[in-house]
């Protein structure tokens, strides 16, 4: 069984892979959901799919030349701190602050610094560029990306920063105005963070 097949295998198992109506982060439907919360709730795994991750960046770039890992809160927020222990990389994580990424908490950019992106799951990069533009306000220089999940395989590049995926998971997504027949009649969940309320 290869790699890919054995990291599969535990998305299955875990649950991570979720089947139903979904309103992604990106604003698209899909039938699929992949809950990268499932991973980094067992440390085991996490590990286990970290250490994978963070394999396939020192062989696809020179991890030397990093000084900083960044990821967008909240998804990455787990996957980015095990892929920063891993590498003994400083890191850092930008959150929305009325609805726009910022750096808050103390945490600095410098002009020099040079940064790699960590994510769990990219469908479109509507977060991971929004995440780029956060950072090119310090005028950093982001080196290239990384996620556990490409659900776009077609994405090999984002602004011209190279993607380094550790799986590629393709499932169908739409428009939720060109919905498949089989999900119209189905209840649509929107379990991702970018638009959370607090309660009252």
């Amino acid at each position: 069984m290869s790699i890919l097949e054995q990291n599969l295998k535990l998305l299955k198992k875990h649950q991570v892979i979720k089947q139903g109506h979904f309103i992604l982060s990106s604003g698209l439907h899909s039938e699929y959901y992949i809950q990268c919360a499932k991973i980094m709730s067992n440390p085991a795994i996490a590990k286990e799919f970290c250490k994978n991750l963070a394999d396939k960046i020192s062989k696809t770039i020179d991890v030397n030349n990093i000084t900083k890992i960044i990821a967008p809160a909240m998804g990455g927020l787990l996957v980015g701190y095990e892929i920063a222990r891993i590498l003994n990389k400083e890191n850092i994580f930008c959150e929305r602050v009325n609805g726009k990424f910022s750096f808050r908490r103390g945490f600095t950019i410098n002009k020099d610094d040079k940064i790699l992106v960590i994510e769990d799951v990219l469908t479109t990069g509507k977060s991971s560029l929004e995440t780029y533009n956060a950072i090119k306000e310090y005028e950093a220089q982001i080196i290239a990306e990384a996620c556990l999940i490409r659900r776009n395989p077609n994405i090999s590049k984002l602004n011209n920063i190279p993607i380094i995926a550790l799986l590629d998971v393709e499932f169908p997504t739409y428009d939720a105005n060109d919905l498949p027949k089989h999900l119209l009649h189905i209840p649509a969940e929107k379990p991702g963070s970018r638009d959370l309320k607090k309660n009252s």
